[in-house]
């Protein structure tokens, strides 16, 4: 029998297996087989008429896939030309079920076969039913069915399916499960399908006993759930998707319809976007939920299938509760009224811990099992005031402890607090809040900063505690890299600045002026904090979007020059437009003198001086000089004043503080948007373009999903640069169209030409058009002060002239390009001088000098251009041709490069290598594609695991088989099984 493909992910095997029941149709002679019990025709499989007919029971938890499976099982046999009937059990009249149920359901199926006997049939069952009242009455009904079904069978072949039998009447359950161990009909196989039921459910001790086999679904595996996804969304997924829906299910995460139904509720949301090709998550991967209907809510996590109303209801407000602080059972156990809103939630938490819906861990802390259920949960609307119980439960220790003493021992009600808002007095509320943070500072900071948020919602802007709460709240958000958390004070620090303080009134007792400049000093240093991360989340105040310029913050600047200092750096390094810097250098020499600033968290701040030397970094030699001379001398070492200004060339805002501030005041930890594209930087100059590409996604979708975050320019236009470089044009378009045209700098300029002159095809008058395009973005450039990675343009420029045998413009370009060293004299720069030298005056010295710079930098996109060049002008073009041909095997180059390195094999007459040596090895990558085509894996599973198209993965497989010399995906795999792969010395580290 031909065996066919199921459409189901991770279920070909079990569609089989119900198949394969439903195909032993057609009984032996004679009547019902008398005494025939479950298990003991276990290992049937016969396939034609007269083979022993099977009972199966599907089973597996909810949502697994056990109707789906059974219907595909169906329609298979149906398409072979079996029969099957669906075995009606839900139709009969009386609720409470029994054999007269079963009975009507039996005469339902009769009435299905149509072969002239249903009349007989019919009366021979309903006067058997007219006379089972007495003794032995049932027994002679349950025979009679199973002769009727046998004999129906025998006339005309059929298989019976029947389905949700956990949600049968017992009654019926037991009459069945007698009918299919006793009288069992001859001919005809039946499959049933349902979930587990709990020990001593009267369904769960009949069926399975009936049954010859029971077919148990697993969930599904990691990556067949990734498959899923992508099956149903139709297109590549980022892989963080992938991994967000998985955490947000949790035990349910193997569960198909748990998988199915948050999808769902993504695109009633409008959280996915197609986004380079990969479908991508714009909500916070922590907001997922599945879809909020109570009915399916119902089906998939509780055990059952069908909780009451009144349990979903009290679910909505335990989901409620949980989710803004955290709860114990002891807080529920101290409720002294046994009818009170506590003692109800505690009631509801032992009926959710019973069905497996929420855990309670050892120290008491109440979760639910899957998040994405709480989610959903919190959706549905609460009965009960959610903010009272908050209360109720911060209450009841205050009144046995105190305020204080509550939140030093309690320090954890620092969330209740803040959920009951304004149902609590604020000199409880403080008070507590303070005392908590103080006590939780020391072990979770994360709870210190929450606390003194919710303790600025009670203070008034005149209290002098305020600026003090103002300073640590930052200095501990700075301390862990929560930029967002440090953004969240612009409202309150607003209001604080424009409150009179002591010097500013005329106290002029010593006392009060020195804690009134204190005050002034911290929050000065907390408005810069302000700054910097907003810097680091790509923010500016100064854009023009309406949606990224947050005003209360803006006013804050207002109030203090040295935090407009600061936040005009992001002009110079693509975060919102460039404004002057304001400061002068004196006042940047005042301040260097005391960096680091007062109070815990200042050190990562960087000092005026420090902000003037990164601000210097993107712009002329003289200013860079300058800027350093307001430092010691021995604060920053010549290596670290190389990689500023490399990160400066790549608006790597991150890289640059990095180097300026040192690991020892720079958190480099944290998800914030400048961390992230530090990250796609590295990346891009390693060769990681997947991850490069991956991380501006994140980067891109961060920035639509409603938080503080910003878009990155530069970011979108690396990855055009990176799909540039592919030959992806219409993707490399299609980031370059996000970046507004007022964005000048030089990295998109860069990804601008390269995308103008490739999609003219590099005719003529495409090119003088994208050149004097590329003219225009350099000049805007040099105007905004931006001179840092100009040599990257100037050298792409200068490429496509001298292929357009266009010596005047050729000149005219190199020029611009020396001019620029001699006024930069970066350490890029003179790289870029050097390779425009090999390329013009076919100066082999200089490309090789560039090439050992370049390497030594690590930098291998620019290392394939050296290598190219030198291929034109070197000694030995092959090698250089070779080595560029691994690299850009590496990178995954398109068209553009490799048309270079064609045209410099012909003008060399020097052969293209279609494969690189065995001894060069197989990198990471390859290795990890080979292994998952080992374990059988299709190029939609590989391109979704690795984010990128499926054309892409038959590319990469292309290659391979040129480089193993393997003709198929079978060989390749066999291959890498039986170590050949490995004796060749292509895998590394064998």
């Amino acid at each position: 029998m031909q065996q066919h493909p199921s459409p189901l992910v991770g279920r070909h095997g079990e569609v089989e297996d119900v198949a394969e029941a439903l195909r032993t149709t057609g009984g032996t002679t004679g009547g019902a087989i008398g005494g025939s019990t479950g298990g003991t025709t276990a290992g049937a499989t016969g396939r034609t008429a007269g083979a022993e007919a099977r009972t199966l029971l599907v089973t597996g938890g909810a949502g697994t896939g056990k109707t789906a499976v059974v219907e595909q099982a169906r329609q298979v046999v149906v398409q072979e030309g079996g029969r099957v009937l669906r075995f009606g059990w839900e139709s009969g009249e009386d609720p409470v079920g029994g054999t007269a149920a079963l009975t009507d359901a039996v005469c339902g199926v009769l009435a299905k076969v149509h072969d002239g006997r249903l009349p007989a049939r019919i009366a021979a069952v309903r006067r058997v039913q007219a006379r089972a009242t007495g003794p032995g009455g049932e027994v002679a009904l349950l025979s009679t069915l199973g002769e009727v079904l046998a004999d129906a069978a025998r006339e005309v072949p059929f298989a019976l399916i029947l389905d949700n039998t956990e949600r049968m009447p017992a009654r019926t359950a037991s009459a069945l499960g007698l009918l299919l161990r006793t009288f069992r009909p001859a001919g005809v196989p039946v499959v049933m399908a349902g979930r587990p039921m709990s020990p001593g459910h009267v369904t769960a001790a009949q069926l399975p006993a009936a049954a010859d086999r029971v077919l148990e679904l697993p969930p599904l595996s990691s990556a067949e759930a990734g498959e899923l996804v992508v099956r149903r969304l139709g297109r590549p997924v980022e892989p963080d998707l992938v991994t967000a829906v998985l955490a947000a299910l949790g035990p349910l995460a193997g569960s198909p319809a748990a998988v199915l139904s948050v999808l769902a509720s993504l695109e009633e949301r409008g959280g996915l976007l197609e986004l380079d090709g990969q479908v991508c998550l714009t909500v916070p991967e922590g907001g997922l939920r599945l879809r909020a209907d109570a009915a399916e809510l119902g089906r998939l996590c509780w055990p059952d299938g069908s909780p009451d109303t009144g349990t979903v209801a009290a679910a909505a407000v335990l989901a409620a509760l949980v989710d803004r602080a955290e709860v114990r059972l002891e807080d529920l156990h101290r409720a002294q009224s046994p009818d009170g809103p506590l003692e109800a939630v505690g009631r509801t938490v032992d009926r959710l811990v019973a069905d497996r819906v929420v855990t309670v861990g050892e120290d008491g802390r109440i979760t639910f099992a899957v998040p994405a259920l709480a989610a959903a949960l919190r959706t549905l609307p609460a009965r009960a005031e959610v903010r009272s119980l908050h209360a109720a439960i911060t209450r009841l220790v205050t009144d046995r402890l105190g305020a204080t003493a509550a939140g030093t021992r309690r320090p954890r009600l620092a969330g209740h607090v803040a959920a009951a808002g304004a149902t609590l007095d604020d000199t409880l509320a403080v008070p507590l809040l303070l005392a908590a943070a103080g006590s939780s500072v020391r072990f979770n900071q994360a709870w210190a900063v929450r606390s003194y948020h919710s303790v600025l919602r009670h203070l008034p802007p005149h209290d002098p505690r305020t600026p003090g709460v103002l300073h640590e709240s930052a200095g501990l958000s700075l301390g862990h890299s929560d930029h967002i958390g440090v953004l969240a004070l612009a409202e309150p620090l607003l209001a604080c600045l424009d409150v009179p303080h002591r010097d500013d009134r005329g106290d002029r007792d010593d006392r009060g002026e020195r804690e009134g400049r204190g005050d002034r000093d911290g929050l000065e240093w907390v408005t810069r904090a302000c700054a910097l991360s907003a810097l680091h989340e790509h923010r500016s105040p100064y854009a023009e979007d309406a949606e990224d310029a947050d005003p209360r913050y803006r006013a804050a600047l207002e109030r203090v020059p040295v935090g407009r200092e600061l936040a005009a750096l992001g002009g110079r390094y693509g975060i919102g437009p460039s404004v002057p810097m304001t400061s002068r250098p004196g006042s940047a020499a005042k301040e260097s003198s005391s960096s680091t600033g007062p109070g815990s968290g200042s050190g990562s701040v960087p000092s005026a001086a420090e902000v003037r030397l990164v601000a210097a970094a993107v712009g002329s030699s003289a200013e860079f000089e300058r800027a350093r001379q307001y430092l010691p001398t021995d604060a920053l070492g010549e290596v670290a004043l190389d990689r500023l200004r490399n990160a400066a060339a790549y608006g790597d805002l991150a890289g640059a503080l990095e180097a300026v501030l040192g690991e020892q005041r720079y958190v480099a930890a944290g998800e914030s948007t400048a961390v992230r594209y530090h990250s796609m930087v590295r990346d891009y100059l390693t060769g990681d373009w997947d991850s490069a590409l991956s991380c501006a996604r994140r980067i891109e979708t961060r920035g639509r999903s409603g938080g503080a975050a910003g878009v990155g320019q530069s970011a979108r236009a690396l990855a055009a640069e990176i799909q540039l470089m592919r030959g992806e044009l219409g993707r490399a378009s299609e980031w370059l169209d996000l970046i507004p045209d007022s964005v000048c700098h030089p990295l998109v300029a860069r990804a601008r030409l390269g995308v103008r002159y490739w999609s003219g095809q590099g005719d003529g008058a495409s090119a003088d058009e994208a050149l004097e395009a590329a003219r225009h973005d350099v000049r805007r450039a040099r105007g905004s002060g931006l001179l840092a990675g100009l040599d990257r343009v100037l050298l792409r420029m200068l490429s496509i002239t001298v292929r357009g045998d266009s010596p005047e413009a050729t000149r005219r370009t190199l020029e611009e390009l020396e001019a620029l060293y001699e006024e930069a004299a970066s350490p890029m720069t003179y790289e870029a001088v050097l390779v425009a030298r090999g390329m013009v005056h076919g100066d082999a010295d200089s490309a090789l000098a560039a090439y050992r710079l370049v390497r030594r930098r690590v930098d291998l996109p620019l290392s394939v251009d050296c290598c190219q060049c030198l291929t034109e002008v070197g000694d030995d073009p092959q090698s250089w041709l070779d080595e560029a041909m691994r690299s850009g095997h590496v990178l995954g180059m398109g068209r553009p490069v490799r048309s270079l390195l064609g045209a410099a094999a012909r003008r060399r007459n020097v052969s293209i290598p279609r494969r690189r040596a065995a001894r060069a090895g197989l990198s990471d990558r390859e290795v990890r594609l080979i292994g998952m085509v080992s374990d059988g894996s299709t190029n939609r599973q590989i391109a979704a695991r690795l984010a990128c198209s499926e054309k892409t993965v038959e590319q990469r497989l292309s290659r391979l088989f040129q480089r193993t010399g393997c003709r198929s995906r079978v060989e390749l795999a066999a291959a890498w099984l039986d170590g050949s792969l490995a004796r060749q010395g292509l895998v590394p580290g064998h």
